[in-house]
């Protein structure tokens, strides 16, 4: 019975090699080409030579010598992961290529030189595209803690997209209908995805953190009720430390989604004093009020910003005061708002001014409408004389 072919499959049409063929075709090409054969072989060690120094250049200049994050680093690291094998074949590929070689041994040279460049060409890709990474996240972070989190995970993406691609156009050169690989790896990495969709979401959310820079290992944060200082940023998770002690842990696409207010590179806070006196208080008096708090803030570094009548309270007239102090320390910034406190507390009391707190008075009618006390009037106690 024959056999059936199925017609989804690629046809491949494998050949073995006539190595006798070969072999006879080989002697013949050098006993009538020897001359072309020695310039060539002296152009290609020229070129192996070359490719050899370039590749050592790569080596000694990569991170010693120069900018670090220039450019010329990021290409000497590529250089320098020049092999052997695709140096060997470039000159190889030279010296069939101008010698006129027999077919047989010019199509093997020419298979394994597509091979060889296909994955210099994805080392050098690889090379280049990480230290260009690199030399963005190093040069606006400083210290590259974050990236180091997230290294590792770029590598392994780069180098199975790049090495992906790289298997395909062999396959390709080779003859192979890569039509159904190529689909049946996107239908792959579809349902991979959407198994994992969750972990994804949050490693791309770390990646956004580190290369965005919303927020940095050791910035106060505040995001939604939550005041925290960032000790780490991971791959799933971020760490913080809240202000009153605590550890936090949330999901880097969660924390991404909420509205992140960053205390980093605030120069200054603002302060407000709500100051409440008796509707007792003098005009006269209370038209200073706004005065003595500017002299207050001035006396103490504060920068006053404005002060002023802002309402009738219920038990009050209410005033407010306005500073800014100009200290990256919050500690000292909080010792700055306890003299101002004083300050005010103090000023007022030898002022005569008093400060309101809730009060209450209750007036009593009688049955005619008039104002009576609150209590009942009380007859006085006649006192008898009983030994009298």
């Amino acid at each position: 019975m024959a056999d059936k072919k199925d017609p989804a499959l690629p046809a491949i049409d494998v050949q073995a090699p006539n190595l006798r063929e070969m072999w006879d075709s080989t002697i013949t090409w050098f006993q009538v080409h020897y001359v072309q054969i020695l310039i060539a072989l002296g152009a290609a060690v020229l070129i192996y030579l070359a490719l050899t120094a370039l590749r050592e250049f790569g080596k000694r200049n990569r991170g010693t010598r120069g900018d670090p994050l220039g450019y010329a680093n990021v290409l000497g690291r590529a250089a320098a992961r020049t092999t052997h094998y695709f140096m060997v074949l470039v000159a190889a590929r030279l010296v069939v290529g101008y010698a006129d070689a027999p077919a047989s041994l010019t199509k093997t040279v020419a298979f394994l030189f597509t091979i060889a460049t296909v994955l210099q060409v994805a080392l050098w890709a690889r090379e280049i595209i990480l230290g260009l990474i690199e030399r963005k996240t190093l040069a606006q972070d400083g210290g590259g803690e974050t990236l180091a989190n997230a290294m590792g995970l770029i590598r392994v993406l780069v180098s199975f997209a790049l090495f992906a691609i790289a298997t395909i156009v062999v396959l390709d050169n080779l003859g192979v209908n890569v039509t159904g690989l190529v689909a049946g790896l996107g239908i792959g990495g579809i349902a991979i995805g959407l198994a994992a969709q969750g972990i994804f979401s949050d490693l791309f959310a770390a990646l956004s953190i580190i290369f965005d820079k919303p927020f940095r290992r050791g910035e106060t944060i505040n995001y939604d009720a939550t005041t925290a200082t960032v000790e780490k940023i991971g791959l799933k998770s971020t760490r913080l430390r809240a202000v009153t002690g605590e550890k936090k842990v949330i999901s880097n696409a969660n924390l991404l989604q909420k509205e992140i207010t960053s205390y980093f590179t605030l120069d200054h806070r603002r302060i407000k004093f709500a100051i409440g006196v008796i509707y007792q208080t003098a005009t006269d008096v209370a038209e200073q009020i706004p005065d003595i708090l500017k002299a207050i803030i001035t006396d103490l570094g504060g920068n006053f910003v404005r002060s002023g009548f802002i309402g009738f309270g219920a038990s009050s007239l209410d005033f407010e005061v306005e500073f800014d102090v100009y200290l990256p320390d919050w500690d000292a910034i909080y010792i700055v708002r306890h003299k101002v406190g004083l300050a005010i507390l103090r000023q007022f009391n030898d002022r005569g001014i008093e400060f309101a707190y809730p009060t209450q008075t209750t007036f009593t009618s009688a049955p005619d409408g008039r104002m009576i006390m609150p209590y009942a009037e009380v007859q006085p106690v006649k006192r008898v004389d009983l030994e009298g």
